[in-house]
């Protein structure tokens, strides 16, 4: 290891450690040793310092612990005569800094006013800096790492020497599909800076995301990659071998350094390398270039800015897979939570006040026409400026392969798909849908026969194992737009019907999931027609699909074989799929208990149902919710309880569309059993909720559940269930 960064990184880290000493010490004298610390709404506490030392940081009184800990760490600065050309020491300083860091984050919490916006997806006009991630944002970006659709990421310090080169290095990252986290500055600008100047949008949505000015901001794309073990990877705190082991295989990250290292991006740069995440740099700087912490080289400096994107991904060892579409703007997921203003915006397609319809439909080969993109209508550019229209999209796909199950899968790729353009905002699907396109976009020649572009493209990519030919039509005329929505609403009054009928019963076969276990490598998921996947993307008939379209893929048909428990829903087949699965760690599951060996959770759950044995019923909270709930914990607290592949009694991970399914905990006592939920999940299920009451003979069970606004612990749901008469109360006890 070069003596310059050794010292470097030692030295930077000394300073580090006793700056954030001082720091500790001064909050101590001004709040006391019992004032509450903590980031916002996340069950991992100071996450490195969770994760390596297994210590949880509840208030100041926690820290000096810590802070001596550093100190042992430290190793002296080396001189000429003094050094040895090994990683070792630089690796701890790194460290010394990380859990350094994670406190003087923490600390800022205490300010006022508050230098972040906390629980915020996006920036906003005054504020720029998000800060740490909460376990809600964690959890719903986590899914990204685990399905591929984010590879992994980039941490940025510093700035572009301008804005021109910020933007190209950004967009690059973004159409790499990877996030790009932010902190620190270089001559007194930082890249989420040189970006909001120049009108990109910021924030988790468009995977651009500034933690924070300051060089210890950078610490929350560390705490995001810790988290992401322990919450996917079942990976204790504490135990610190395997959270950089799996960071190391299975986060791929890297830090990109633009502009002037200094002693403190030094120590930090040495302590992300303990995870594995190698360090590219814009600067003439001494390179590590051994392999031996990091899958390649450690340090790799003088990297020109064109270059500079690439190169990282070399370094790292990330294998990107970007289909090639044929449109004017940049394309990719990083785009699909761009949002376009008014004030931005070109031309609004459907929407509330216009027709709007997407649909997908099969036909015999020789009836469809590959590539054919037609339309009936004016295009874009013809429209006036902030102007409404209609809007009708057909995709005719045929293929050997295709089967009529297949269509409605295919068509919500719609939404995915446009959305993923640049300049391009899609919302809903079917008959729902509504669209912008933005002024940026049309400058740079996008059209209506791009969507068609787009479509032909991606089909052929992601489907190209039942699909075999793809043809689309749009329309901007009124009256075309008239007759496809007839047309279509009938079909999907027909698929509706279809696919309400489908019960477990009726089918001799199920679909496993193992997308997740890329980052919980113990957890399967089995989907039912009656059960869902627990992340509510997939149901059975796309575990079918998917199957289909890659027969070596994570969804595989798994037989049911002879039934072990009926009421349980338990069989032989299933569980002799499941045990070898999941590394024989789980022998058996039940489909319908929460009780009796629950279904695993790897963390991707847009639900957790918990019991609360006092109230004899279930509460479920959503992963939306930060209010405290009736069991004493918040979703984040309790989703380090269930996921990780872990099997709890008591505690089930599940998807929203599985609360009003009949198979819901049906072994025991069913939907009967919910006596609480957050008021805004309850309101966004109504119709589904409302329904299944009148369906179980309880007509008014919808107002007999409570809310935060009823109760907000055990015994207040206990009160409200009396007041209520909650049938729970008259049903045999749950434990």
């Amino acid at each position: 290891m070069s003596r310059i960064i050794l010292t470097a990184a030692i030295r930077g880290s000394h300073a580090i450690v006793n700056r954030v000493a001082k720091k500790v010490e001064e909050a101590i004298e001004k709040f006391g040793p019992d004032q509450k610390v903590e980031l916002p709404n996340t069950g991992y506490y100071l996450p490195i310092i969770w994760g390596i030392l297994g210590i949880p940081v509840t208030k100041l009184g926690d820290m000096p612990r810590v802070v001596e800990y550093c100190k042992n760490l430290l190793p002296p600065i080396p001189d000429e005569k003094n050094w040895l050309p090994y990683l070792g020491p630089g690796l701890d300083a790194g460290m010394a800094t990380l859990l350094s860091y994670d406190m003087e984050e923490a600390l800022k919490y205490l300010e006022d006013p508050l230098p972040y916006l906390p629980l915020a997806e996006d920036c906003d006009d005054e504020h720029l800096w998000l800060g740490a991630a909460d376990d809600r944002i964690m959890r719903k970006r986590g899914v990204e790492f685990v399905d591929g659709t984010a590879p992994g990421f980039a941490a940025i310090v510093g700035a572009a020497p301008d804005n021109e080169t910020a933007v190209k290095i950004a967009k690059e990252l973004q159409e790499k599909n990877l996030y790009v986290f932010m902190a620190s500055d270089h001559n007194g600008v930082n890249m989420a800076e040189q970006l909001k100047e120049e009108g990109v949008q910021l924030g988790w949505t468009t995977r651009l995301v500034p933690f924070g000015k300051d060089t210890s901001a950078a610490i929350h794309a560390m705490g995001f990659a810790t988290r992401v073990a322990m919450a996917f990877g079942g990976v204790k705190p504490g135990d610190y071998v395997k959270i950089l082991r799996y960071n190391k295989n299975r986060v791929f990250a890297f830090v990109m350094a633009l502009g002037h290292v200094t002693d403190e991006w030094y120590a930090a740069a040495a302590g992300c390398i303990n995870w594995g995440f190698p360090t590219i740099a814009d600067s003439n700087i001494p390179q590590i270039l051994p392999t031996g912490v990091c899958t390649y080289e450690h340090v790799v400096s003088n990297v020109p800015h064109d270059q500079i994107v690439s190169k990282a991904i070399e370094v790292r060892g990330l294998k990107i897979q970007v289909a090639k579409v044929p449109v004017p703007v940049s394309y990719g997921p990083a785009f699909e939570g761009e949002r376009i203003g008014k004030d931005a915006m070109h031309v609004e397609l459907a929407g509330p006040k216009a027709m709007g319809v997407e649909f997908c439909t099969s036909a015999p080969l020789d009836e469809v026409q590959d590539g054919k993109i037609e339309l009936v209508g004016p295009d874009f550019k013809d429209m006036e400026e902030g102007s409404r229209h209609s809007l009708g999209i057909l995709v005719t796909v045929a293929g050997r392969k295709m089967q009529e199950d297949f269509e409605p899968i295919l068509e919500r790729q719609i939404h995915h798909f446009l959305n993923w353009a640049e300049g391009v905002l899609h919302i809903g699907q079917r008959d729902i849908i509504w669209l912008r396109i933005s002024k940026k976009a049309m400058e740079k020649g996008f059209s209506a026969i791009h969507f068609g572009k787009i479509l032909h493209a991606r089909f052929h990519s992601e489907f190209n194992n039942i699909v075999d030919k793809i043809q689309v039509n749009i329309y901007t005329e009124e009256d075309k737009v008239k007759l496809l929505l007839d047309k279509a609403r009938t079909v999907w009054k027909e698929r509706d019907e279809r696919l309400a009928g489908l019960t477990d019963d009726a089918v001799d076969t199920f679909y496993s999931c193992t997308l997740c276990q890329s980052f919980a490598p113990n957890h399967v998921c089995i989907i039912t027609p009656e059960r869902p996947g627990l992340c509510g993307a997939y149901n059975w008939l796309d575990g079918k699909a998917a199957y289909e379209i890659n027969p070596t893929g994570p969804n595989q048909p798994v037989k049911k074989g002879e039934v072990v428990d009926e009421k349980l829903g338990k069989w032989k087949g299933v569980d002799e799929f499941v045990y070898p699965t999941s590394h024989n760690t789980i022998q058996s599951f039940s489909a319908y208990s929460i009780m009796n060996d629950p279904m695993t959770s790897c963390g991707c759950f847009e639900c957790i149902t918990v019991v609360l044995p006092m109230a004899n019923g279930v509460m479920i909270v959503d992963r939306d919710s930060t209010c405290m709930t009736p069991c004493g914990m918040t979703f984040s607290t309790l989703a380090g309880t269930v996921g990780g592949g872990l099997q709890t009694p008591g505690f089930i991970g599940m998807s929203k569309f599985y609360i009003g399914s009949k198979k819901f905990i049906s072994a025991d006592g069913g939907f009967k059993r919910i006596v609480w939920m957050p008021k805004a999940l309850k309101e966004q299920l109504k119709d589904m909720l409302v329904k299944r009451s009148e369906e179980i003979g309880i007509p008014d069970f919808y107002d007999k559940i409570a809310t935060e606004e009823d109760a907000t612990t055990e015994e207040e749901v206990i009160e409200f269930m009396n007041k209520v008469g909650h049938p729970a109360l008259e049903m045999e006890p749950m434990m």
